[in-house]
């Protein structure tokens, strides 16, 4: 599970890195590259949302290993072709393993340690993060050290390859296990879970999407507000990471607290109060106490490990767990693709900074009402 984990960004942040490389490289136009950034969510949206289908299909390792096949061989094809077209259909190639992995482990948490589902789910989190971080920073330095973006960006499709070979016995062993089993009962349990009718459900999906929101509003503009704020673009690149590193330690502990507290009322307050003060700290002193909106900010973005382990929370079973999960990741995905969207369409159109913080505080008011909602104890086999 790790290993999958680590695998699950660095595909789209190594791209970044290297995106003017690979502009150049290609020849690839404004609006191609346009698209390119966006895939990730479009993918993890919309074929996110096909995972239990997949699922009440084939034995969930089974799909896991045609995942992270898929995510290994896109990364390669994708750099060794010299068409701008191909080059967008083999990254979704690999973005779509990706959105199948994403939905994936939260069911396999819930099915493997059932009792344990906080210690490993902040493990696998941080993993992720982890793997965002060292891809990001080291994409760049493995590009100029073989001179060429394709081996900065296809060096991660042995990571993918890597993380394939654990799961092949047990993919192996539940093919056997399914047919000697009556599979329609998992599917007709599968089948009654349907959050998109419930208001957990609807909560849950409003919730994760809005942290994504923020979540890659931070990534992708963080940055330039602090050039604009005077710092040279290499500090402003540190102050970016630092958001991302200092995740870690949250990452991992974050779930073993929501594991253990009979609401998570508290969390989701003291997570908001984290980002509020960070959002009015950037407004009104961007410059000066920089390390700790950082800081803040970071503390913040504690949402996403939080949403993840309240996944399996809020799910008695696997099947519970996969649909919950499929909905949530797959329509909040539809809602983080606006974030960056509508900041840099903010900034644009006022020249400045306060439009587009007062747009996330708004976000994270949304996230707040529908973090309530989730708080409480209950599950979604429960819901109607």
């Amino acid at each position: 599970m790790l290993l999958v984990a680590v695998n699950l960004r660095a595909a789209v942040t190594s791209l970044g890195a290297l995106l003017d490389e690979i502009r150049d490289g290609l020849g690839l136009s404004g609006a191609m590259a346009g698209l390119v950034t966006t895939l990730p969510t479009i993918a993890f949206a919309g074929l996110g949302a096909l995972t239990p289908w997949l699922v009440r299909r084939w034995a969930a390792p089974r799909v896991l290993v045609v995942a992270m096949l898929a995510l290994a061989v896109g990364q390669v094809l994708r750099v060794v072709t010299d068409s701008a077209a191909v080059f967008v259909l083999t990254s979704a190639l690999a973005l779509a393993g990706i959105a199948v992995a994403n939905i994936l482990l939260p069911m396999l948490v819930k099915q493997h340690f059932p009792h344990r589902t906080g210690l490993v789910t902040g493990a696998y989190t941080m993993a992720l993060t982890v793997g965002t971080t060292v891809a990001a920073a080291s994409a760049v330095p493995v590009a100029h050290a073989f001179g060429s973006w394709r081996a900065g960006l296809g060096v991660w499709a042995g990571l993918a390859a890597l993380a394939v070979l654990p799961w092949v016995p047990l993919a192996l062993r539940a093919r056997a296990a399914r047919r000697a089993s009556a599979p329609p009962v998992a599917a007709a349990v599968a089948a009654r879970v349907r959050p998109a009718r419930t208001r957990l459900g609807w909560a849950m999906a409003v919730y994760f999407g809005a942290q994504s929101l923020s979540g890659y509003a931070i990534m992708g503009w963080l940055a330039q507000l602090f050039r604009d704020a005077g710092y040279a673009p290499e500090a402003a690149g540190l102050l970016l990471a630092g958001v991302t590193a200092l995740g870690v330690p949250v990452a991992l502990m974050m779930p073993t607290l929501a594991g253990r507290l009979p609401t998570l009322r508290p969390l989701v307050l003291s997570l908001t109060a984290f980002s509020t003060a960070a959002y009015v700290g950037l407004a009104l002193a961007p410059h000066g106490l920089a390390p700790l909106w950082v800081l803040l900010l970071a503390l913040g973005q504690g949402a996403f490990p939080l949403i993840l382990t309240t996944i399996g929370l809020r799910a008695r079973t696997a099947e519970g767990t996969v649909a919950l999960s499929a909905f949530a990741q797959s329509t909040g995905y539809v809602i983080a693709a606006l974030g960056p969207l509508l900041v840099g369409i903010l900034y644009e159109a006022t020249g400045g900074w306060t439009a587009p913080i007062g747009f996330l505080l708004v976000a994270l008011a949304v996230q707040t009402t529908a973090g309530m909602v989730i708080a409480r104890p209950r599950h979604i086999e429960d819901e109607r």
